[in-house]
């Protein structure tokens, strides 16, 4: 018997007495029970359609292509499911005509999605469960072309004859080359002598949306497509014209300044976007506007009286007509990444006239994490677990946003 037949037996002879001890430690401690779906839902447009499914708690997924008619099948792993209305019709979400659930196995739970058209996952997830929200599964889709759809259900078909379908790459999830990284500009509000909103003991505004402009850079970072810069990354001050020509000088593609103001009202809580615009929506983002506007004023900068009106006029003018629909994108996108994610204000698509979004040649967008005067916004904003929810979903956000600037013809 040669060194290696016999390293070859031993080896075997191993693999089999830990598949056996395995296989024992199973009859000993039997697995836990498999969640429960709760519910599903598909809501869209003829471009883009999205599926949530409530879970009981998290749970692995997997999804698959399938043509003859058009579809898209998404596996959960789960025992059960008690959606009230298994079966319909997703209403106007033109992109998905019809959907199903089914218990396909023991231990699986399927959503088939009927396509008006070809579709194809953009990018899908799971939620921990968070207030009175369960867990959840979000899966974004959009549409894609003949071609593209027959390629996924070659690849799902060519996957299932040998494994059961993983979780795909979501479209445009690709590394993009170096040289073509966009920049984005990350401004946490504040900082040094200005602290922002102050809540009982001693929080800062300026603390809070700092650590959160650094997780928000990390995961960014991760992703492998991004240029990340932060216009501070201590406690500095800085003017506010000064972060805007920080964004202008390095021709940064996506500006976006981090906030988490105050209200003496303390019922107004939840996260919202801010574009541009010198008619606040309501009064509420006219205070918060101002306030911010005139925190240089208070930290001892005011703004230079020489500057033409006409000038003003122009600059202003340049940025409702080049960076207005640009800034009214992004804010879109984080805001439908954000919805499953965190509490929303209503409406949460803004305009005030913040002075930080002035920049004419950069796509700028404010967001403000939540409401240091209200208590459920402020338990939020000091928990590791919603920081790192709300993070991820303004980084999926982001990506969404650049992902329809390259779909642009």
């Amino acid at each position: 018997m040669t060194k290696h037949v016999l390293i070859r037996l031993l080896t075997g002879l191993l693999a089999l007495m830990a598949l056996s001890a395995t296989l024992h430690a199973q009859d000993a401690a039997p697995l836990p029970p498999l969640p429960n779906v709760i519910d599903a839902r598909v809501t869209g447009t003829a471009e883009r359609a999205r599926l949530v499914i409530d879970l009981a708690e998290r749970t692995e997924f997997s999804f698959v292509s399938l043509d003859e008619p058009q579809r898209l099948a998404v596996d959960v792993r789960a025992g059960t499911f008690s959606v009230p209305e298994p079966e319909g019709a997703p209403g106007d979400a033109g992109l998905v005509s019809a959907y199903a659930i089914e218990q396909a196995a023991a231990d699986r739970v399927r959503t088939t999605l009927t396509l008006a058209g070809p579709a194809q996952v953009q990018q899908a997830y799971v939620l921990d469960a968070f207030e009175d929200q369960p867990a959840r599964l979000v899966v974004d889709i959009i549409a894609a072309t003949a071609e593209e759809f027959a390629a996924n259900v070659e690849r799902d078909k060519l996957a299932s004859e040998t494994v059961a379908p993983a979780v795909s790459t979501p479209a445009g999830g690709s590394e993009l080359p170096i040289a073509s990284r966009p920049l984005v500009v990350i401004d946490p509000g504040h900082g040094g002598i200005d602290s922002g909103a102050e809540a009982l003991g001693g929080i800062k505004e300026k603390d809070i949306v700092l650590a959160f402009a650094l997780r928000l850079q990390e995961l960014l970072v991760a992703a492998g497509r991004f240029d990340v810069a932060l216009t501070r990354e201590d406690d500095s001050y800085l003017k506010l014209e000064e972060r805007v020509e920080l964004a202008r000088s390095n021709k940064a593609d996506l500006f976006i300044s981090l906030h988490a103001d105050s209200f003496q009202q303390p019922e107004i809580r939840g996260a919202s976007v801010y574009t541009r615009d010198e008619n606040a929506t309501d009064v509420l983002d006219k205070v918060l506007a101002d306030s911010e506007n005139a925190s240089d004023v208070i930290a001892g900068f005011a703004m230079p009286q020489t500057m033409a009106p006409e000038v003003v006029d122009i600059l202003l003018d340049l940025m409702r007509r080049e960076m207005r629909v640009q800034s009214f994108m992004a804010a879109q996108s984080i805001v439908h990444q954000l919805e499953p994610s965190v509490a929303l204000r209503r409406f949460p698509v803004r305009q005030a006239d913040f002075f930080v979004l002035q920049a004419p040649d950069v796509p700028s967008v404010l967001v403000e994490l939540g409401f240091l005067s209200n208590a459920s916004d402020m338990a939020n904003l000091m928990q590791s677990d919603w920081q790192d929810r709300t993070a991820e979903a303004i980084a999926r956000g982001i990506s969404t946003y650049f992902d329809s600037l390259e779909e642009e013809p």
